[in-house]
C-alpha cells in the first residue's frame, strides 16, 4: 500500500503539470487510505505538498508573465489569515471528539474527511462543466472578495487542499483576469496559503514524519515535470472532465465509506 501511494503521489503531480491544477486534491486521500495517517494530521501534510508543488507550478506561469502580482497580493493576505487562524487555533482547540448521538460518534478526523469529500464534490463540477472565460461585466466588490477569500482560506485550512476552483472563478469575476493567469495566479496564491497553514502546524502538537512527507513531495514534484512535458503532446483541457469524473467518484467513495459502510 505504501508503494502504491508513492505511485500515486507521481500521478497526482502529473495532474497538476499537464492540468494546471486539481492533482494536489488526490493528497489527503492517499495519505489516509494508503499510508493509514489520521486526517487531520494528513491536512498538515497535504500543506506542504500542495505548497511546495504549486509554487514550482506557478514558476511555470510566471515564465510565461501569466501571474497577475498585485491581485495575488491583494487576495492571499485575507486567505492565508484564515488558513493560519484555522491552523493555529481552531483545529488544535477542537476535541477528538465533537458529536455522539446516539451510536453515531462524529470525531474531528470524520469531520474532516467528510468536509474533504464535499470539497471533492465541488471540485469535480468546476473540472466536468465548461470553462467560460469572458469576464464579468459586474462591478468590482474587492471587499465581498477579500471576505470570501478570507472563508476560502479557513476552508483550505480545514481540509489542507488548494480551492482552485473557489480562487479562479473569484480572479476571473472580480479581479478581472483571463483564464490562463487566473490559474497561474491562483497557484501561487495556494502556494502562499498553504506554507503559511503549515508553518503555523509547525507551532502546534501535530507529529510529522519528514522521511515520509519529503519523499511524497519530491515524487509529486517528479510529477509535475512529467506532467509538464507531457503537456506539450496532449492538451490538458480535454483530459479536464475526465479527471473531474474521476474526482467525484472519488468524493462520493469517500463520504459513502466514512458515513455510511464503516
Amino acid at each position: 500500500m505504501e508503494i502504491l501511494a508513492y505511485i500515486s503521489a507521481v500521478f497526482a503531480g502529473i495532474v497538476l503539470g499537464l492540468l494546471g491544477g486539481g492533482g494536489s486534491i488526490l493528497t489527503v486521500p492517499i495519505l489516509v487510505y494508503l499510508m493509514a495517517i489520521p486526517a487531520y494530521e494528513a491536512t498538515a501534510y497535504s500543506l506542504f505538498v500542495v505548497g511546495t508543488t504549486s509554487l514550482v507550478g506557478s514558476i511555470n506561469y510566471m515564465r510565461q508573465k501569466l501571474v497577475d502580482y498585485k491581485a495575488a497580493l491583494m487576495f492571499s493576505i485575507p486567505s492565508f489569515v484564515g488558513v493560519l487562524l484555522t491552523r493555529k487555533i481552531l483545529l488544535p482547540s477542537l476535541p477528538d471528539t465533537l458529536v455522539v448521538i446516539g451510536s453515531f460518534t462524529l470525531s474531528k478526523n470524520l469531520a474532516i474527511m467528510v468536509l474533504f469529500s464535499i470539497l471533492m464534490i465541488l471540485a469535480s463540477y468546476s473540472m466536468i462543466k465548461k470553462n467560460d472565460d469572458k469576464k464579468n461585466t459586474n462591478p468590482e466588490n474587492k471587499f465581498y472578495l477579500i471576505a470570501k477569500f478570507f472563508f476560502v482560506g479557513v476552508f483550505l485550512g480545514l481540509v489542507g487542499a488548494g480551492g482552485g476552483f473557489l480562487i479562479i472563478p473569484s480572479l476571473i469575476f472580480f479581479a478581472k483576469l483571463d483564464m490562463k493567469t487566473a490559474v497561474g495566479t491562483s497557484l501561487l496564491i495556494i502556494a502562499a496559503n498553504t506554507l503559511i497553514g503549515f508553518l503555523g502546524d509547525l507551532t502546534t502538537s501535530v507529529e510529522l514524519n519528514w522521511n515520509i512527507l519529503i519523499l511524497f513531495t519530491i515524487l509529486a514534484l517528479i510529477g509535475i515535470f512529467i506532467g509538464i512535458f507531457i503537456s506539450k503532446f496532449i492538451d490538458g483541457k480535454k483530459l479536464k472532465p475526465i479527471f473531474g469524473w474521476f474526482v467525484l467518484i472519488m468524493g462520493i467513495y469517500i463520504i459513502s465509506k466514512e458515513l455510511i459502510f464503516k
